[in-house]
């Protein structure tokens, strides 16, 4: 369910279903040499339980932009953001700013606030006080397509 849409970002709400989750496999998956499917195990996995910590303060946002490529947030990743989180120094956060939203670092030093996109092309933004600014949540985990 989409519950609001900008140009940098595109909201979600986690739905929840009860007794669901895909089929997790234990064995922990070699990236080198195989190894024996003796030890294979199966049990559920849901990735509410994985990946949300705060349900009521929980949403889901699409990435749209290349501005933090460099902290591995890409065009289309969805993003799972917690509102219970304090925000702090180099956390990554969404922010409403000057009636958009954007997703970038947060820096924090001797009082002053920036916003830090991880790529080079994209300049840092100061934040100041004619800024209608809020920090709206902190990002907690990504999830990508391969």
């Amino acid at each position: 369910m989409i519950v609001h849409q900008s140009k940098n970002l595109t909201f979600f709400t986690p739905e929840s279903f009860e007794n669901t989750g895909a089929i997790f496999v234990d064995t922990g998956i070699s990236a080198g040499f195989p190894s024996p499917a003796e030890d294979f195990k199966e049990q559920r996995l849901s990735l509410d339980k994985e990946l949300v910590k705060n349900k009521e303060a929980t949403f889901f946002a699409r990435v749209s932009g290349q501005s933090m490529v460099g902290a591995g947030l890409d065009d289309n990743d969805l993003l799972v953001i917690d509102r219970s989180l304090e925000p702090a120094n180099n956390k990554i956060a969404v922010c409403f700013l000057d009636g958009e939203f954007t997703v970038k670092r947060l820096r924090v030093e001797e009082g002053k606030v920036w916003l830090q996109p991880e790529n080079p092309d994209y300049p840092r933004i100061p934040i100041t006080s004619e800024n209608d600014f809020v920090i709206w949540g902190i990002v907690t985990n990504v999830i990508k397509r391969v």
